[in-house]
């Protein structure tokens, strides 16, 4: 690749919002490492999906980080005894995962700077989403300034940007971009429970946003659904 590339790093889980970052880190002309994690999550099917979507991307490189995040728990995707709620409900769902994103944030700043990345983009979405409080944009910004504190290159005065695209976007506006970027999202898995041949339930809440977010689109669904 091209020296004269920025490089960033790419948070990709395999599912829709993430492939469609990574995408757009490409469009925007970066070099991209991309950065899975392997945390006791409920299923490897989105891991499968990020391996094959990081190949065909060609990124630069792509690790998968493994975190046993089950030895903390609670959260239906880190704990057996917390069921994935199927229906609406107010409030913080069961499916987040504390500190989640600060903890993938935080590998990810330190891969950034062994490699001298000068952004992280982040799929987090502060419209259609569950209502976790580290996708909202004043957790990033925060997360942005401690990152240019706690790093050689803050220090250095070159900053490292987080880059969030689809912070503003709706579901379907993120559909909408990805399309026009080339994503083929019958490679993702975004189902929070999806079984080991990556069908997605089609009930969850992961699988409402995207189901929706396709309808709103106008757009047909590639979704592989278990039932």
């Amino acid at each position: 690749m091209s020296e004269n590339k920025s490089k960033a790093v790419v948070l990709l889980s395999g599912g829709l919002d993430s492939t469609t970052v990574l995408a757009k880190a490409k469009a925007d002309g970066c070099e991209v490492y991309a950065l899975s994690f392997d945390y006791g999550q409920r299923h490897d099917s989105e891991l499968d999906a990020a391996r094959k979507i990081a190949a065909n991307a060609q990124v630069a490189e792509h690790k998968i980080v493994p975190m046993n995040l089950r030895s903390i728990g609670g959260s239906a995707l880190t704990d057996d005894a917390i069921d994935v709620p199927e229906q609406e409900s107010e409030g913080i769902p069961a499916t987040y995962v504390p500190a989640r994103n600060t903890v993938f944030l935080s590998i990810a700043l330190g891969w950034a700077e062994v490699i001298d990345a000068d952004a992280i983009y982040i799929g987090v979405s502060a419209v259609d989403y569950s209502g976790y409080p580290d996708c909202r944009p004043e957790y990033i910004e925060a997360y942005e300034t401690l990152a240019n504190l706690a790093t050689k290159r803050g220090v250095e005065g070159r900053r490292v940007e987080i880059r969030t695209p689809l912070i503003n976007l709706t579901k379907a506006d993120t559909v909408k971009l990805g399309q026009s970027l080339g994503v083929d999202y019958a490679e993702t898995v975004s189902c929070y429970q999806a079984n080991a041949n990556g069908e997605a339930c089609g009930v969850c809440d992961s699988c409402r946003l995207r189901k929706k977010g396709f309808a709103d689109a106008g757009m047909t669904d590639p979704t592989r659904y278990a039932v």
